[in-house]
């Protein structure tokens, strides 16, 4: 089968949500709400309303009455005219037990053209995601929430079984995945609010095999909302998030010191074309499972494995350069294309961790609790990624709307997206 290039572009913008991971369920990272969607994507320490089950549900437990809220959004519309997202949430106080809630996650990927491997036209199908969350919080303090959803989860590629090479492989997915957030508030004069949550936490998905499952994209969001200047019928208001992948990923690596890749099975019995070393470690790239990256995330760029192979020959060096030129050598340093290979895993340092982070910053300002003007930037240096937003509100009565926008590039994905949505409390 060949994917067309419409789709290949789609699933390469979705990538660059994933920081360049190779991990599936990139849909769980898209942010829903066009007000946060405004302030550069920074809530977890707001979670006023029912976006508060994706964005931290410990901040359900703070919230009273009953509540509904939506999005719809063209996704990607620099790209491609038929793909686009949804979102549906809402929340139910209970007395006496906490605040119930849940939300229902749709991205439409567009239909595509279904060929053999010969280019013969075989029809076309549909490509979509979906999500289904159930979210509870309590209060554990005056002053303190917490929060846990489970999902339920679907990725659907292509209809029935795909051929990738010599492969058949399923074109869908099912899983399953928690998230749990802690909210806390009245800090520095009242004024500060402190939100934590650790999302998408959960087996790897499988679509083939487990060799070649990918894991969720678990991710840490830290921050906090300043109440910066509030008056009778003024306030401003100052939020942050911090983003951090909890993917322990490794690229292809000499973890013995061999200056070899692999030549054994796991069971540290030879085997040329095997992926581990004598010791049972794998040493091509890989991912750790989601209960072990939460530790080794903190790790990997820096600390875990050996030297890197960087033209994916599966040799360490072999190679030395002299006079400008590089000549094979047993004992060089370097690949045929004259990188260091030899030794440069003493080049990664702890700060290497700090370049996989992602900023959120936003302002929000309110007049009489009834308009709203924002604005927020999203900064990822490793993702390349730093766009602009904007935004604004409007609050009537038990009605709510909101918009956003996204500035960026005229080549960027995000150019033009605009988010629309509405709240609804009774």
């Amino acid at each position: 089968m060949k994917t067309n290039k419409i789709l290949k572009l789609a699933i390469g913008s979705l990538m660059l949500l994933s920081i360049a991971f190779s991990q599936s369920a990139l849909f769980l990272l898209i942010a829903p709400g066009a007000r946060a969607g405004g302030m550069g994507e920074a809530q977890v320490a707001v979670a006023d309303d029912s976006y508060a089950t994706y964005w931290n549900p410990a901040g359900l437990g703070f919230q009273e009455g009953y509540e509904v809220a939506g999005m719809h959004v063209n996704w990607l519309p620099g790209l491609v005219d038929d793909m686009y997202y949804d979102f549906l949430g809402g929340r139910v106080p209970v007395e006496g037990l906490g605040v119930f809630g849940g939300n229902l996650i749709y991205l439409n990927a567009g239909e595509q053209q279904h060929t053999d491997p010969n280019g013969v036209d075989l029809g076309t199908f549909l490509t979509y995601f979906f999500s289904g969350t159930v979210s509870y919080a309590t209060m554990i303090s005056e002053h303190s929430s917490i929060g846990f959803n489970f999902k339920l989860l679907h990725q659907h590629l292509t209809d029935s079984f795909i051929e990738v090479g010599t492969e058949e492989t399923k074109g869908s997915a099912t899983n399953f995945g928690f998230d749990v957030g802690y909210l806390t508030k009245g800090y520095l004069g009242d004024r500060v609010d402190l939100g934590v949550m650790v999302s998408n936490l959960g087996p790897k998905v499988i679509f083939n095999d487990e060799e070649q499952a990918d894991p969720m994209p678990t991710n840490l969001k830290m921050g906090f909302n300043l109440r910066a200047y509030e008056s009778k019928h003024n306030s401003l208001n100052i939020v942050y998030d911090v983003n951090k992948l909890l993917v322990g990923e490794y690229a292809t690596m000499d973890w013995d010191g061999d200056r070899a890749i692999g030549g054994y099975d796991e069971n540290g019995d030879v085997n040329l074309s095997g992926n581990y070393n004598q010791d049972g470690q794998k040493e091509i790239a890989h991912t750790d499972s989601w209960w072990k990256g939460i530790v080794t995330s903190f790790l990997d760029d820096w600390y875990l494995g050996g030297d890197r192979d960087m033209n994916n020959d599966r040799v360490i060096g072999g190679w030395e350069i002299a006079n400008g030129d590089t000549t094979q050598s047993p004992d060089g340093a370097y690949n045929e294309d004259g990188v260091l290979e030899v030794g440069n895993s003493d080049d990664r340092k702890f700060t290497d961790e700090f370049s996989s982070l992602i900023h959120s910053i936003g302002l929000e300002y309110w007049y009489n609790q009834m308009f709203a003007i924002r604005g927020g930037y999203y900064y990822d240096t490793e993702g390349k990624i730093t766009t602009p937003t904007v935004g604004a509100g409007i609050r009537y009565g038990n009605y709510g709307f909101d918009f956003g926008y996204t500035v960026a590039e005229e080549t960027h994905p995000l150019n033009n997206t605009m988010r629309f949505s509405l709240m609804l409390k009774f």
